[in-house]
């Protein structure tokens, strides 16, 4: 009997896992567009970046040339890769506060 419970509470848990890595996955913010960097408080690389999007995936590319690859990790946050090597906080403005200490605008 304590197996059976056990094993139905296990898929139960492994159910609403899936469910809510399939819900973050549909629930990507659209945040395609191109950005304006304010430095605060450390300078900007660029002046301006342009986002694209396909899902959880985004190419973040600089008015001057560098481009990165960064992933939508929740429906708040961002992982930007080299040479970006950041993380983003999605404002309710749908502005970006890097933890590199820059902010992006549209």
């Amino acid at each position: 009997m304590l197996k059976n419970v056990l094993c139905v509470s296990a898929l139960a848990a492994l159910s609403a896992l899936a469910l809510a890595g399939q819900a973050s996955a549909q629930g990507a913010p659209n945040i395609a567009g191109t950005y304006r960097c304010t430095p605060e408080p450390i300078a900007c690389n660029a002046p301006s970046y342009t986002v694209t999007q396909n899902g959880n995936v985004l190419e973040l590319k600089a008015e001057n040339g560098p481009i990165a690859e960064a992933k939508v990790t929740s429906n708040r946050t961002l992982s930007g890769g080299p040479p970006f090597n950041s993380n983003g906080l999605i404002l309710p403005d749908n502005s970006i506060q890097w933890s590199n200490g820059t902010h992006w605008r549209k």
